[in-house]
């Protein structure tokens, strides 16, 4: 069925179809809409769940792990800074091992205060042992929100997972979504039966317990095991989403990447704008190709190493930084290409923070430096996109 719906309201229409027993949250610009459409649903019937309004997002995320151990299927969303102050307790969602779900409306960190579109929040949780998907629009939230449980249910993982929608971008924008039917979602996820986490007088078991050094790594590496698994999991509920909705995705989407001297690398929204520029690019006789990264954890190494192995030179455009280091998926992938005997140069771009459009001439400005690095010209590592610098560098001079 069509609906024209809000990138949250997508998000939410998914979580509903999933049918959660408990879902806690607290509001926050941009996701707000989240909770408010979540908390209809369950007033008026047409979901049969528990929701907990809480004093913060730090507590949603404890109440949600709380309802996940005794075996019940949760969600949540947040933002941002919510997102951030839940950061403490995210480690014992993973740690536990309870296939939580959290939608995010990807939003920039303060200070200054910003309520835009970047994806510093959640990069700033990437080793929280959750799974991370991307969506480029409200169909793909939608989807990917309902891949997300499917994924992090699934035995050979039992970890929880983010699916994170650009702010505004997604989160307020009105699109056309093919929402599944309630029964077609239920043959598809199935009911939720953990075996590890309940309440079964007949069969006590031990939850979040003291770890010592002598099992602490195990708990670790299991962890890690879990997130290589989810790798092939991904693959397999990918192809089981495409059989019984029609709709297909992958760790990785490429575009005329097979003759392409310089490669894009993009993440959400503005993945779409990188498409057409390179369209017109290649009408120009301009080799470049775009890889879109939609899971980012588990990152996809194999899937990037066989994507960029044709280019010369690749141009991360990070929604993100580390200061002191560059973005963070430039970053990962020049470690991933490092020990390759043959392996293109990576260059990084710093674009977009805080809602700043990210425009077809700034995805070009991208390219061409990408191409003159193509044919051996300098130019820098790392690369801020669109930035008045020398009033920074003035302001930076005054403060000294």
């Amino acid at each position: 069925m069509k609906k024209v719906l809000k990138g949250n309201e997508a998000l939410a229409y998914a979580a509903k179809l999933a049918r959660p027993g408990v879902v806690a949250a607290y509001p926050i610009t941009p996701s707000t809409t989240f909770p408010e459409k979540i908390s209809e649903f369950v007033a008026n019937g047409e979901l049969d769940a528990e929701f907990i309004p809480v004093e913060s997002e730090h507590s949603a995320m404890s109440a949600c792990i709380g309802a996940a151990a005794t075996g019940v299927r949760t969600v949540t969303a947040t933002a941002s800074q919510g997102l951030a102050l839940m950061h403490e307790v995210l480690f014992i969602a993973s740690g536990m091992r309870l296939p939580i779900v959290l939608a995010i409306g990807n939003r920039a960190l303060s200070a200054p205060i910003n309520i835009w579109c970047d994806h510093q929040d959640t990069i700033s949780q990437r080793d929280t042992g959750w799974l991370q998907f991307y969506a480029e629009s409200n169909q793909e939230a939608l989807d990917l929100m309902l891949i997300a449980f499917k994924v992090a249910e699934d035995k050979r993982v039992l970890l929880p997972a983010m699916v994170g929608i650009d702010a505004f971008v997604l989160t307020h924008t009105m699109e056309p979504v093919d929402v599944p039917e309630q029964g077609e979602v239920d043959d598809f996820l199935g009911e939720y039966r953990p075996e590890h986490a309940y309440l079964d007088p007949e069969r006590p078991i031990t939850q979040g317990s003291f770890g010592y050094p002598e099992h602490y790594m195990e708990f670790k590496y299991g962890q890690w095991l879990a997130m290589e698994k989810a790798k092939r999991v991904i693959d397999e509920v990918f192809e089981e989403f495409a059989r019984r909705f029609g709709r297909k995705y992958s760790k990785i989407s490429t575009f005329g990447v097979e003759d392409a001297d310089v490669v894009l690398i993009t993440m959400g929204s503005m993945s779409g704008t990188a498409r057409e520029a390179i369209r017109k690019m290649r009408e120009d006789g301009l080799k470049v190709g775009l890889i879109k990264l939609t899971v980012y954890r588990p990152f996809p190494k194999e899937e990037m190493v066989e994507a960029v192995k044709n280019a010369k030179v690749v141009c991360v455009l990070d929604r993100n930084v580390s200061f002191g280091f560059g973005g963070a998926v430039y970053g990962e992938l020049a470690a991933v290409l490092n020990n390759l005997p043959e392996r293109p140069k990576v260059y990084d771009f710093i674009i977009g923070l805080g809602g700043r459009d990210v425009t077809r001439d700034d995805i070009r400005t991208v390219a061409e430096m990408g191409l003159k690095a193509a044919k051996g010209e300098s130019i820098p590592e790392i690369n801020w996109v669109n930035v008045d610098k020398e009033a920074v560098e003035k302001s930076e001079g005054v403060m000294r």
